[in-house]
């Protein structure tokens, strides 16, 4: 029989990476860091707290071997562990959205209200883009775009959108994506496209999704892409070793 002290402690040793989610903070930055890397000033000021507050949160993450370091020159870049964190916050996201009754009220009233915004699956996109017959929108942050997208999208930024309408198809298919299924970044986008006559919806959950479920993906800036596109996780979501 193993000694209950030493179970203990191991079943400890797992309820530690719970606990390292188990702040709405920490959470968000593992949402950010699915995205790609990033340093500690810009984590921050996406999720609207101070640098050293930040800090706090990365090193519990780090400690649970959620996150990883990487030095470039003088600056730290913090990125998800492998792609088991990312399906781990996925998993956490979906068992909440089943069963946790607020949820659905909570995310309403952050997103708004989706019932007019088509929705199109990854196979259905892939499909289309096979066809030649959708463009895609990036409307993430560029450097997000950067880190990695679905091959051939456009990067256009949801602050850039406005600007850029002339530029895009006036009439076919768009289809925008962002982070995920609780990002509001393509939501937004499809609402903009719609007032001004396109036909548009969005990807139905986001970028990571995407790259996880080992579709194709490219990686750079927009005139890299022919060279960077290939099969699979991007760089920041590689399969874990």
């Amino acid at each position: 029989m193993g000694d209950r002290t030493a179970k203990n402690a191991l079943y400890d040793g797992f309820a530690q990476v719970a606990r390292a989610l188990a702040s709405g903070r920490r959470a968000e930055i593992v949402d950010l860091l699915a995205q790609g890397e990033r340093s500690v000033e810009e984590v921050a000021a996406e999720i609207d707290q101070s640098v050293a507050n930040t800090s706090q949160h990365l090193r519990v993450l780090a400690r649970s071997g959620l996150v990883r370091t990487r030095r470039e020159g003088n600056r730290i870049f913090y990125g998800l562990s492998g792609t088991h964190v990312a399906a781990l916050w996925t998993a956490v996201r979906e068992v909440a959205a089943d069963y946790t009754a607020d949820i659905d009220r909570l995310a309403a009233a952050y997103l708004g209200d989706r019932t007019g915004l088509e929705t199109v699956t990854r196979e259905d996109l892939l499909q289309r883009l096979h066809d030649g017959t959708v463009t895609v929108l990036d409307v993430r942050p560029a450097a997000e775009y950067r880190a990695g997208h679905i091959p051939s999208a456009r990067s256009v930024p949801l602050s850039r959108l406005h600007a850029e309408l002339a530029a895009l198809p006036a009439d076919g298919e768009i289809v925008a994506y962002c982070r995920g299924p609780y990002c509001i970044y393509a939501d937004e986008a499809v609402r903009e496209l719609r007032r001004h006559g396109r036909q548009a919806s969005r990807l139905e959950d986001g970028f990571p999704e995407w790259a996880h479920a080992d579709l194709p993906v490219a990686a750079g800036a927009p005139d890299q892409d022919d060279a960077d596109a290939r099969t699979g996780p991007a760089t920041s979501l590689r399969k874990d070793t």
